[in-house]
């Protein structure tokens, strides 16, 4: 898999060095002395190439001069992500049927600068992690645990036995987010744009969420909408009595 972009590839090399197989770096590019004595450290290889090669790897995107070479996204178990997240209160990002890439990247982003989310999706039917994703995440993949599992409503239900709620994001007649008290541990389920959460997936839920819009005909995109949600999760989970040790 190959990562380009200026953020994108600085928080790689800062966050996972060891992932990196090959680094390339157009000529003249301001960051290449601090890349050099990374490399160095990590024994990465380094190949500093003319615009021409660089717009060739890149396959004509805008690589800022800058695009590693790593080796495919490592995805966490889903059973080890449960244990480390429910001794942590970790809140699961549930996708269902997430396909656009962009989308994808920015709810990664978002859960990144967060913290405090772990992601899972489906093996079939969504996006995984590719090189467009991490683009739009700008290294927020390296921050957030993602498990990929072959059955998404088996996952919610092995997190619900662990004591987990399950909300869900609904385009309408759903609680306020606003005015809805979240229970935690928490789960999030966040569905396609197109179809929204399956309705086989809808029976496993809680309580269903919406954000209210000042014009009925409108709505947010995925991303959008988990950043909402997100943000009112983290603001909740902080605003909680903090537990004194034993």
């Amino acid at each position: 898999m190959k990562i380009y972009g200026k953020n994108p590839v600085l928080e790689r090399i800062k966050a996972d060095p060891r992932s990196i197989r090959h680094i390339f770096v157009e000529t003249g590019h301001a960051e290449l002395k601090y890349i050099s004595l990374k490399a160095k450290k990590y024994g990465i290889p380094v190949s500093v190439v003319p615009a021409t090669k660089m717009l060739k790897l890149g396959r004509s995107f805008n690589t800022q001069g800058l695009l590693i070479d790593v080796a495919d996204f490592a995805y966490a178990d889903y059973d080890d992500l449960l244990e480390e997240a429910s001794a942590a209160g970790t809140t699961l990002i549930f996708l269902d049927g997430i396909t656009d890439p962009q989308n994808f990247g920015a709810i990664l982003r978002t859960v990144a600068c967060l913290g405090g989310f772990s992601v899972v999706i489906p093996v079939h039917g969504a996006v995984e992690v590719t090189d467009t994703v991490t683009r739009v995440a700008c290294g927020g993949e390296n921050y957030v645990k993602i498990s990929k599992v072959n059955n998404l409503n088996n996952a919610i239900e092995k997190a619900r036995a662990k004591g987990y709620w399950i909300a869900g994001s609904v385009v309408k007649d759903g609680e306020d987010i606003a005015q809805v008290k979240f229970p935690f541990p928490l789960g999030l389920v966040i569905g396609s744009e197109g179809k929204g959460i399956r309705d086989i997936t809808l029976g496993r839920i809680d309580m269903q969420l919406t954000v209210p819009m000042a014009h009925p005909r409108l709505s947010l995109n995925a991303s959008h909408a988990t950043t909402l949600f997100c943000y009112e999760i983290k603001k909740q989970k902080d605003q909680q009595p903090k537990k004194r040790p034993a």
